[in-house]
Protein backbone atom coordinates (compact mmCIF):
# COMPACT_ATOMS: atom_id res chain seq x y z
CA UNK A 1 0.00 0.00 0.00
CA UNK A 2 1.30 3.44 -0.97
CA UNK A 3 1.18 5.49 2.22
CA UNK A 4 1.78 8.99 0.84
CA UNK A 5 -1.53 9.33 -1.02
CA UNK A 6 -3.69 12.34 -0.25
CA UNK A 7 -7.29 12.28 -1.44
CA UNK A 8 -9.25 15.51 -1.35
CA UNK A 9 -12.43 17.02 -2.74
CA UNK A 10 -12.14 19.42 -5.63
CA UNK A 11 -13.05 23.04 -5.13
CA UNK A 12 -15.75 24.70 -7.18
CA UNK A 13 -17.59 22.81 -9.93
CA UNK A 14 -16.43 20.23 -12.49
CA UNK A 15 -15.00 21.68 -15.70
CA UNK A 16 -18.07 20.73 -17.74
CA UNK A 17 -20.16 23.04 -15.54
CA UNK A 18 -17.95 26.12 -15.93
CA UNK A 19 -19.31 29.00 -18.01
CA UNK A 20 -16.22 28.94 -20.27
CA UNK A 21 -13.88 26.31 -21.59
CA UNK A 22 -11.03 26.41 -24.12
CA UNK A 23 -9.41 23.32 -25.63
CA UNK A 24 -6.80 22.89 -28.36
CA UNK A 25 -5.27 20.00 -30.29
CA UNK A 26 -2.43 20.14 -32.77
CA UNK A 27 -2.61 17.42 -35.42
CA UNK A 28 0.07 15.02 -36.57
CA UNK A 29 1.29 17.34 -39.32
CA UNK A 30 1.82 20.36 -37.07
CA UNK A 31 5.53 21.31 -36.78
CA UNK A 32 5.48 20.94 -32.97
CA UNK A 33 3.92 17.49 -33.22
CA UNK A 34 6.45 16.48 -35.89
CA UNK A 35 9.18 17.28 -33.35
CA UNK A 36 7.41 15.30 -30.61
CA UNK A 37 7.00 12.35 -32.94
CA UNK A 38 10.62 12.48 -34.09
CA UNK A 39 11.89 12.43 -30.50
CA UNK A 40 9.58 9.63 -29.37
CA UNK A 41 10.21 7.43 -32.41
CA UNK A 42 13.95 7.76 -31.82
CA UNK A 43 13.53 6.79 -28.15
CA UNK A 44 11.56 3.70 -29.15
CA UNK A 45 14.13 2.77 -31.80
CA UNK A 46 17.00 3.21 -29.34
CA UNK A 47 15.19 1.17 -26.69
CA UNK A 48 14.61 -1.70 -29.12
CA UNK A 49 18.22 -1.55 -30.27
CA UNK A 50 19.49 -1.69 -26.69
CA UNK A 51 17.19 -4.60 -25.89
CA UNK A 52 18.38 -6.53 -28.92
CA UNK A 53 22.06 -5.92 -28.22
CA UNK A 54 22.20 -6.00 -24.41
CA UNK A 55 18.91 -7.41 -23.17
CA UNK A 56 17.92 -4.16 -21.40
CA UNK A 57 17.20 -0.54 -22.16
CA UNK A 58 20.20 1.69 -21.54
CA UNK A 59 20.25 5.32 -20.43
CA UNK A 60 18.99 7.85 -22.94
CA UNK A 61 16.97 11.05 -23.14
CA UNK A 62 16.47 12.30 -26.69
CA UNK A 63 13.74 14.77 -25.78
CA UNK A 64 15.09 17.84 -27.54
CA UNK A 65 14.17 18.47 -31.16
CA UNK A 66 13.70 21.58 -33.25
CA UNK A 67 12.25 22.08 -36.71
CA UNK A 68 13.20 25.00 -38.94
CA UNK A 69 10.57 25.63 -41.57
CA UNK A 70 11.49 25.48 -45.24
CA UNK A 71 10.32 27.49 -48.22
CA UNK A 72 7.76 26.47 -50.80
CA UNK A 73 5.67 27.82 -53.64
CA UNK A 74 2.18 26.35 -53.38
CA UNK A 75 -0.20 27.26 -56.20
CA UNK A 76 -3.56 25.90 -57.31
CA UNK A 77 -2.94 22.71 -59.22
CA UNK A 78 0.77 22.45 -58.38
CA UNK A 79 3.69 23.92 -56.51
CA UNK A 80 7.11 22.87 -55.25
CA UNK A 81 9.33 22.84 -52.18
CA UNK A 82 12.09 25.36 -52.82
CA UNK A 83 14.10 24.97 -49.61
CA UNK A 84 13.78 21.83 -47.46
CA UNK A 85 12.63 21.65 -43.84
CA UNK A 86 15.46 21.22 -41.34
CA UNK A 87 14.95 18.83 -38.42
CA UNK A 88 17.54 18.60 -35.63
CA UNK A 89 17.31 15.89 -32.96
CA UNK A 90 19.31 16.53 -29.79
CA UNK A 91 19.81 14.47 -26.67
CA UNK A 92 21.89 12.09 -24.57
CA UNK A 93 22.28 8.36 -25.02
CA UNK A 94 24.59 5.46 -24.24
CA UNK A 95 26.56 5.05 -27.46
CA UNK A 96 29.30 2.62 -26.42
CA UNK A 97 28.09 -0.94 -25.83
CA UNK A 98 29.90 -3.90 -24.23
CA UNK A 99 32.65 -5.56 -26.31
CA UNK A 100 33.53 -2.26 -27.93
CA UNK A 101 30.46 -2.03 -30.13
CA UNK A 102 29.15 1.45 -30.87
CA UNK A 103 25.54 2.43 -31.55
CA UNK A 104 25.21 3.56 -35.20
CA UNK A 105 23.28 6.59 -34.02
CA UNK A 106 23.40 8.51 -37.30
CA UNK A 107 21.92 5.68 -39.33
CA UNK A 108 19.35 5.02 -36.60
CA UNK A 109 18.20 8.66 -36.54
CA UNK A 110 17.89 9.00 -40.30
CA UNK A 111 16.24 5.64 -40.99
CA UNK A 112 13.79 5.90 -38.09
CA UNK A 113 12.74 9.44 -39.01
CA UNK A 114 12.37 8.71 -42.71
CA UNK A 115 10.32 5.60 -42.01
CA UNK A 116 7.65 7.29 -39.88
CA UNK A 117 7.56 10.34 -42.14
CA UNK A 118 6.86 8.07 -45.11
CA UNK A 119 4.07 6.34 -43.20
CA UNK A 120 2.37 9.56 -42.07
CA UNK A 121 2.81 12.10 -44.87
CA UNK A 122 1.46 11.30 -48.32
CA UNK A 123 3.01 14.26 -50.15
CA UNK A 124 6.24 14.93 -48.25
CA UNK A 125 9.33 13.25 -49.68
CA UNK A 126 11.63 12.48 -46.70
CA UNK A 127 14.66 12.23 -48.99
CA UNK A 128 14.32 15.67 -50.62
CA UNK A 129 11.81 17.82 -48.70
CA UNK A 130 13.47 17.57 -45.27
CA UNK A 131 17.04 17.54 -43.94
CA UNK A 132 17.44 15.24 -40.91
CA UNK A 133 20.30 16.10 -38.56
CA UNK A 134 21.29 15.06 -35.03
CA UNK A 135 23.48 15.90 -32.05
CA UNK A 136 23.31 12.91 -29.70
CA UNK A 137 26.03 12.55 -27.06
CA UNK A 138 26.61 10.45 -23.90
CA UNK A 139 24.77 11.47 -20.72
CA UNK A 140 26.20 13.04 -17.58
CA UNK A 141 27.93 10.71 -15.11
CA UNK A 142 25.45 11.28 -12.25
CA UNK A 143 22.34 10.57 -14.32
CA UNK A 144 23.87 7.52 -15.99
CA UNK A 145 24.89 6.11 -12.60
CA UNK A 146 21.40 6.77 -11.21
CA UNK A 147 19.97 4.87 -14.17
CA UNK A 148 22.39 1.95 -13.78
CA UNK A 149 21.66 1.59 -10.05
CA UNK A 150 17.99 0.91 -10.64
CA UNK A 151 18.17 -2.38 -12.52
CA UNK A 152 15.34 -4.15 -10.64
CA UNK A 153 13.29 -1.11 -9.64
CA UNK A 154 14.34 1.95 -11.69
CA UNK A 155 15.27 5.10 -9.83
CA UNK A 156 13.73 8.42 -10.78
CA UNK A 157 15.78 10.22 -13.38
CA UNK A 158 14.50 13.60 -12.23
CA UNK A 159 12.51 15.40 -9.57
CA UNK A 160 9.42 15.96 -11.64
CA UNK A 161 5.68 15.43 -11.69
CA UNK A 162 2.95 13.98 -13.87
CA UNK A 163 -0.72 14.89 -13.98
CA UNK A 164 -3.93 13.56 -15.49
CA UNK A 165 -7.67 14.09 -15.35
CA UNK A 166 -10.82 12.22 -16.31
CA UNK A 167 -13.28 12.06 -17.88
CA UNK A 168 -13.03 14.35 -20.93
CA UNK A 169 -15.71 16.98 -21.32
CA UNK A 170 -17.80 17.10 -24.50
CA UNK A 171 -15.69 20.00 -25.74
CA UNK A 172 -12.48 18.05 -25.15
CA UNK A 173 -13.88 14.96 -26.87
CA UNK A 174 -15.03 16.99 -29.87
CA UNK A 175 -11.69 18.78 -30.31
CA UNK A 176 -9.72 15.56 -29.93
CA UNK A 177 -11.92 13.52 -32.26
CA UNK A 178 -12.20 16.28 -34.87
CA UNK A 179 -8.46 16.15 -35.56
CA UNK A 180 -8.35 12.37 -35.34
CA UNK A 181 -11.25 12.06 -37.78
CA UNK A 182 -9.91 14.57 -40.30
CA UNK A 183 -6.54 12.79 -40.24
CA UNK A 184 -8.05 9.31 -40.43
CA UNK A 185 -7.28 6.99 -43.40
CA UNK A 186 -10.99 6.93 -44.31
CA UNK A 187 -11.23 10.70 -44.66
CA UNK A 188 -7.90 10.95 -46.48
CA UNK A 189 -9.05 8.33 -48.98
CA UNK A 190 -12.37 10.08 -49.62
CA UNK A 191 -10.92 13.62 -49.54
CA UNK A 192 -7.18 13.47 -50.34
CA UNK A 193 -6.98 17.28 -50.57
CA UNK A 194 -7.07 17.46 -46.76
CA UNK A 195 -3.48 17.73 -45.52
CA UNK A 196 -1.96 16.39 -42.30
CA UNK A 197 -1.33 19.73 -40.59
CA UNK A 198 -4.62 20.25 -38.76
CA UNK A 199 -5.13 22.34 -35.64
CA UNK A 200 -8.46 22.43 -33.81
CA UNK A 201 -9.49 25.00 -31.21
CA UNK A 202 -12.69 24.61 -29.23
CA UNK A 203 -14.28 27.39 -27.19
CA UNK A 204 -17.38 26.66 -25.14
CA UNK A 205 -19.51 29.49 -23.81
CA UNK A 206 -22.14 27.85 -21.60
CA UNK A 207 -24.15 25.70 -24.08
CA UNK A 208 -22.49 26.83 -27.31
CA UNK A 209 -19.26 25.40 -28.74
CA UNK A 210 -17.26 27.17 -31.45
CA UNK A 211 -14.80 24.95 -33.32
CA UNK A 212 -12.07 26.61 -35.37
CA UNK A 213 -10.14 24.33 -37.72
CA UNK A 214 -6.89 25.31 -39.43
CA UNK A 215 -6.27 22.72 -42.14
CA UNK A 216 -3.53 22.61 -44.75
CA UNK A 217 -4.94 21.87 -48.20
CA UNK A 218 -2.88 19.97 -50.80
CA UNK A 219 -2.22 22.37 -53.67
CA UNK A 220 -1.67 19.85 -56.49
CA UNK A 221 -5.08 18.30 -55.83
CA UNK A 222 -6.87 21.65 -55.66
CA UNK A 223 -7.15 23.12 -59.17
CA UNK A 224 -8.89 26.41 -58.33
CA UNK A 225 -10.47 28.54 -55.56
CA UNK A 226 -13.90 27.01 -56.08
CA UNK A 227 -12.53 23.53 -55.41
CA UNK A 228 -10.70 24.87 -52.35
CA UNK A 229 -13.91 26.33 -50.97
CA UNK A 230 -15.72 23.02 -51.55
CA UNK A 231 -13.02 21.22 -49.51
CA UNK A 232 -13.58 23.71 -46.67
CA UNK A 233 -17.30 22.91 -46.76
CA UNK A 234 -16.48 19.20 -46.65
CA UNK A 235 -14.35 19.74 -43.56
CA UNK A 236 -17.21 21.63 -41.90
CA UNK A 237 -19.66 18.84 -42.73
CA UNK A 238 -17.34 16.20 -41.26
CA UNK A 239 -16.98 18.11 -37.98
CA UNK A 240 -20.71 18.87 -37.75
CA UNK A 241 -21.53 15.20 -38.26
CA UNK A 242 -19.04 14.25 -35.57
CA UNK A 243 -20.41 16.88 -33.19
CA UNK A 244 -23.94 15.49 -33.50
CA UNK A 245 -22.65 12.20 -32.07
CA UNK A 246 -20.83 13.81 -29.14
CA UNK A 247 -22.96 16.70 -27.89
CA UNK A 248 -26.42 18.22 -27.98
CA UNK A 249 -25.00 21.71 -27.48
CA UNK A 250 -25.11 24.26 -30.29
CA UNK A 251 -21.97 23.93 -32.41
CA UNK A 252 -20.52 26.32 -34.98
CA UNK A 253 -17.58 25.28 -37.16
CA UNK A 254 -15.11 27.66 -38.84
CA UNK A 255 -12.40 26.54 -41.26
CA UNK A 256 -9.24 28.41 -42.34
CA UNK A 257 -10.48 31.78 -41.15
CA UNK A 258 -7.27 33.55 -42.26
CA UNK A 259 -8.20 33.01 -45.92
CA UNK A 260 -8.56 36.22 -47.92
CA UNK A 261 -9.80 35.39 -51.43
CA UNK A 262 -9.76 39.06 -52.45
CA UNK A 263 -5.98 39.03 -52.02
CA UNK A 264 -5.50 35.43 -53.20
CA UNK A 265 -4.63 34.18 -49.71
CA UNK A 266 -5.45 30.51 -49.12
CA UNK A 267 -4.01 27.81 -46.84
CA UNK A 268 -2.40 25.81 -49.64
CA UNK A 269 0.57 23.50 -49.06
CA UNK A 270 2.63 21.26 -51.31
CA UNK A 271 3.40 18.65 -48.63
CA UNK A 272 0.44 18.89 -46.25
CA UNK A 273 2.31 20.68 -43.46
CA UNK A 274 2.96 24.35 -42.75
CA UNK A 275 6.54 23.34 -41.91
CA UNK A 276 7.29 23.57 -45.62
CA UNK A 277 7.07 27.36 -45.58
CA UNK A 278 8.48 29.03 -42.52
CA UNK A 279 6.46 27.55 -39.66
CA UNK A 280 8.91 26.21 -37.06
CA UNK A 281 8.45 23.58 -34.35
CA UNK A 282 9.86 22.30 -31.07
CA UNK A 283 9.38 19.39 -28.70
CA UNK A 284 7.00 20.09 -25.82
CA UNK A 285 5.22 23.10 -27.31
CA UNK A 286 2.21 21.11 -28.48
CA UNK A 287 -0.27 18.69 -26.95
CA UNK A 288 0.16 17.45 -23.41
CA UNK A 289 0.39 13.75 -22.61
CA UNK A 290 -3.32 13.14 -23.23
CA UNK A 291 -3.24 14.68 -26.70
CA UNK A 292 -4.85 17.98 -25.72
CA UNK A 293 -3.94 21.48 -24.54
CA UNK A 294 -6.36 22.31 -21.72
CA UNK A 295 -5.80 25.59 -19.83
CA UNK A 296 -8.90 24.93 -17.68
CA UNK A 297 -7.38 21.65 -16.44
CA UNK A 298 -4.20 20.69 -14.57
CA UNK A 299 -1.24 20.39 -16.92
CA UNK A 300 2.52 19.96 -16.74
CA UNK A 301 5.00 21.71 -19.02
CA UNK A 302 7.13 18.56 -19.06
CA UNK A 303 7.70 17.21 -22.58
CA UNK A 304 6.98 13.48 -22.57
CA UNK A 305 8.32 12.67 -26.03
CA UNK A 306 11.84 11.25 -26.26
CA UNK A 307 12.42 10.68 -22.55
CA UNK A 308 13.55 7.19 -21.64
CA UNK A 309 10.59 4.96 -20.74
CA UNK A 310 12.29 3.23 -17.82
CA UNK A 311 13.16 5.89 -15.27
CA UNK A 312 12.14 9.32 -16.50
CA UNK A 313 9.12 10.14 -14.37
CA UNK A 314 8.45 13.26 -16.44
CA UNK A 315 7.15 10.74 -18.93
CA UNK A 316 5.96 7.74 -16.96
CA UNK A 317 4.13 9.54 -14.15
CA UNK A 318 1.77 11.17 -16.67
CA UNK A 319 0.67 7.72 -17.78
CA UNK A 320 0.49 6.44 -14.20
CA UNK A 321 -1.69 9.40 -13.21
CA UNK A 322 -3.95 8.74 -16.19
CA UNK A 323 -4.36 5.09 -15.22
CA UNK A 324 -5.30 6.10 -11.67
CA UNK A 325 -8.01 8.60 -12.64
CA UNK A 326 -9.49 6.41 -15.37
CA UNK A 327 -9.71 3.41 -13.03
CA UNK A 328 -11.21 5.57 -10.30
CA UNK A 329 -13.89 6.99 -12.62
CA UNK A 330 -14.75 3.48 -13.81
CA UNK A 331 -14.94 1.95 -10.34
CA UNK A 332 -16.67 4.77 -8.45
CA UNK A 333 -19.80 5.95 -10.28
CA UNK A 334 -20.30 8.78 -7.80
CA UNK A 335 -17.03 10.45 -8.88
CA UNK A 336 -17.98 12.96 -11.55
CA UNK A 337 -14.44 14.21 -12.20
CA UNK A 338 -10.98 13.30 -10.91
CA UNK A 339 -7.45 14.67 -11.20
CA UNK A 340 -4.19 13.07 -10.11
CA UNK A 341 -0.80 14.62 -9.39
CA UNK A 342 2.31 12.49 -8.80
CA UNK A 343 5.73 13.90 -7.90
CA UNK A 344 9.05 12.08 -7.67
CA UNK A 345 12.37 12.72 -5.96
CA UNK A 346 15.46 12.10 -8.08
CA UNK A 347 17.33 8.92 -7.21
CA UNK A 348 14.40 7.30 -5.40
CA UNK A 349 12.59 4.18 -6.71
CA UNK A 350 9.95 5.14 -9.28
CA UNK A 351 7.31 3.10 -7.45
CA UNK A 352 7.87 5.16 -4.31
CA UNK A 353 6.82 8.67 -5.35
CA UNK A 354 7.33 11.60 -3.03
CA UNK A 355 3.59 12.28 -3.05
CA UNK A 356 0.35 11.41 -4.84
CA UNK A 357 -2.60 13.79 -4.70
CA UNK A 358 -5.97 12.63 -6.02
CA UNK A 359 -8.66 15.28 -6.32
CA UNK A 360 -12.27 14.17 -6.74
CA UNK A 361 -15.62 15.79 -7.43
CA UNK A 362 -18.22 13.64 -5.74
CA UNK A 363 -21.31 13.78 -3.54
CA UNK A 364 -20.23 10.66 -1.67
CA UNK A 365 -18.41 10.84 1.68
CA UNK A 366 -14.69 11.24 1.08
CA UNK A 367 -13.77 8.24 3.26
CA UNK A 368 -15.69 5.95 0.88
CA UNK A 369 -13.71 7.19 -2.13
CA UNK A 370 -10.41 7.39 -0.25
CA UNK A 371 -10.00 3.64 0.22
CA UNK A 372 -10.72 2.91 -3.44
CA UNK A 373 -8.37 5.68 -4.61
CA UNK A 374 -5.53 4.48 -2.36
CA UNK A 375 -5.92 0.89 -3.55
CA UNK A 376 -5.89 1.96 -7.21
CA UNK A 377 -2.81 4.14 -6.65
CA UNK A 378 -1.01 1.20 -5.01
CA UNK A 379 -1.87 -1.12 -7.90
CA UNK A 380 -0.59 1.36 -10.47
CA UNK A 381 2.62 2.02 -8.54
CA UNK A 382 3.29 -1.72 -8.33
CA UNK A 383 3.18 -1.82 -12.14
CA UNK A 384 5.69 1.03 -12.55
CA UNK A 385 8.87 -1.08 -12.95
CA UNK A 386 7.22 -2.70 -16.01
CA UNK A 387 5.53 0.34 -17.50
CA UNK A 388 8.32 0.78 -20.08
CA UNK A 389 6.90 -2.09 -22.13
CA UNK A 390 3.81 -0.05 -22.98
CA UNK A 391 5.95 2.76 -24.39
CA UNK A 392 7.96 0.39 -26.57
CA UNK A 393 4.73 -1.09 -27.91
CA UNK A 394 3.25 2.42 -28.42
CA UNK A 395 0.22 1.75 -26.23
CA UNK A 396 0.03 5.23 -24.70
CA UNK A 397 -1.02 8.61 -26.02
CA UNK A 398 1.87 10.98 -25.41
CA UNK A 399 1.14 14.11 -27.46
Amino acid sequence: MVLNVEVCKGLGVPTCQLDMEMVERKGKGHPDVICDRAAEELSVALSKYYLEKTGRILHHNVDKCVLVGGQSNAVFGGGEVIEPIYLLLVGRAALNLPKGERVPIGKLVVKTTRDWLSENFRFLDPTTDIIIDYRIKPGSVDLVETFELGVDVPRANDTSFGVAFAPLTETEKLVYMAEKTLNSPEVKKAHPEIGEDIKVMGVRRKDRIDITVACAIISRLTPDPDHYLSVKETIKDIVYKLASKITEKDVEVYVNTADDPANNVYYLTVTGTSAEHGDDGQVGRGNRANGLITPYRPMTLEATAGKNPVSHVGKTYNIAARKIVEKLINEEESVEQASCYIVSRIGKPINEPQAINIEVYTDSPLNVIKTTAENIASEVMEEMPRIWKGFIEKQYELF
